[in-house]
């Protein structure tokens, strides 16, 4: 068997510690020159954190197959990257990939029962045939494991190292590669190392078709993101109007409608604006198109960060990559606080006119703007009914809408949030 230090582009593992002790314990596990009983420790120990991993990803069946399926999708380098979305790609490149496949084949194949015998294990079974627990991965996402459990069934199937490639190309292709690739949406954090752009694994599974209305601003919301995925020119978008309305609802529905097509959300926050150039730097040379979402945004007079937003969405030196699109949600129009002393002649600040302007060129900035206002009766009358029936309420027509506007009174009014919130109410009842 080939040493894992041959590997040219898959190094540098999530999970690298395992993976290397692992693979040093099954190309030494026999030599003489080292002692035994510190293999065998070395070995219970890496089988302990493959439980580990199993426990809290939610794997099952052989457990060394969907550790190695687990770091291929998770590997960023070059031709991983070069194929996520696009597929399979030419050049001598895949020379040097099939190479490290042709080793990672070989750690696939090897059989774990051998160091069960060797050490004398009885409980083997466990991690080669493991049985997950009803409900485990409850620390991971269901919907990536499994699609890494049909990737290691591919390459369980693979009969020689082309093959093996071939899968693992057509999932970069399908999936993508790395957190980019499999999750839909991220925050972004500081850490020791500088800003870093992190998944968020428990993303709400809402589609347009749940927020009832606003057919026409939902149509404006997809020609621009159809446009943006199929590489046309797209705008930023601005979604602004009544509070509890569904603006944010309809940025996550995008998030789930495009996933597949290769669209990512990252959300940021307003105190983050200045890690902004930070984060458009990480993704601009990736194959994915990224939204980065800016929910209920607005400043008050005092807050300047709106002034690094102006620079990165337009006028900076550096050009917006087109991979990268900024959709805001505000309960403001105009985004930036203005009081009547901005219009009035006669104040501190002799040039009115270019005060007034400042504040508003944020918005302008925004070459699409989407306005969601709350419901009149008949409409809301409208939503409460249609989230009754989806969730099978069991209740006459006219006492639902009869509770609707009771409770729509004293619990702030008439919104898409507030039917939501008496709907679940009645739910909790039952």
């Amino acid at each position: 068997m080939k040493s894992t230090k041959n590997l040219i582009l898959y190094k540098e593992f999530e999970n690298g510690r395992l993976f290397y002790d692992f693979t040093w314990v099954m190309e030494n596990y026999r030599s003489e020159y080292y002692n035994r009983e510190d293999i065998e420790g070395l070995f219970y120990e890496c089988m302990k954190r493959l439980m580990e991993l199993a426990a809290s990803h939610g794997f099952s069946g052989n457990l060394w197959h969907s550790f190695l399926s687990f770091l291929l999708v998770n590997n960023e380098n070059a031709y991983s990257c070069a194929c996520e979305i696009r597929g399979a790609v030419d050049g001598s490149i895949n020379a040097v990939a099939l190479h490290d496949f042709a080793i990672m084949k070989e750690l696939f194949d090897f059989d774990l029962a051998q160091l069960g015998t060797y050490f004398a294990v009885d409980c083997m079974d466990a991690v080669l045939c493991y049985e997950a627990p009803e409900n485990s991965g409850r620390l991971f996402n269901k919907r990536i494991r499994d699609r890494i459990a049909e990737l290691t069934a591919h390459l369980e199937a693979a009969e020689d190292a082309e093959t093996f490639k071939d899968a693992v190309t057509e999932f970069y292709r399908e999936f993508g590669v790395g957190k980019l690739g499999l999750h839909k949406a991220f925050r972004v954090a500081h850490a020791e190392d500088g800003v870093r752009i992190v998944p968020i694994t428990n993303i709400a599974h809402v589609k347009l078709d749940d927020l009832v209305g606003y057919e026409l601003a939902k149509q404006k919301l997809i020609d621009n993101t159809e446009a943006f995925v199929n590489g046309r020119e797209a705008n930023n978008c601005l979604l602004y109007g009544d509070a509890g309305t569904g603006k944010s609802t309809s940025i996550k529905a995008i998030a789930n409608q495009y996933y597949d097509r290769g669209l990512r959300l990252i959300e940021i926050y307003k105190h983050q604006f200045c890690d902004l150039n930070d984060v458009i730097a990480q993704i601009k040379n990736r194959n994915y198109k990224f939204i980065i979402y800016m929910d209920d945004l607005s400043f008050e007079e005092f807050e300047i960060e709106y002034k690094y937003l102006k620079a990165v969405i337009e006028g900076g030196l550096e050009k917006k990559p087109d991979n990268v699109l900024i959709y805001a949600t505000s309960n403001r129009r105009h985004l930036i606080r203005e009081s009547f002393s901005d219009k009035e002649e006669v104040r501190e600040d002799m040039h009115t006119s270019d005060t007034v302007q400042e504040k508003l060129s944020l918005y302008a900035r925004f070459g699409v703007t989407i306005y969601y206002g709350a419901p009149d009766k008949k409409e809301f009358q409208k939503i409460v009914t249609a989230l009754a029936e989806k969730y099978q309420v069991r209740m006459e027509r006219e006492e639902l809408l009869l509770e609707a506007n009771k409770w729509e009174l004293a619990h702030g009014g008439l919104s898409g949030r507030t039917a939501q919130q008496f709907i679940n109410y009645l739910l909790g009842k039952q």
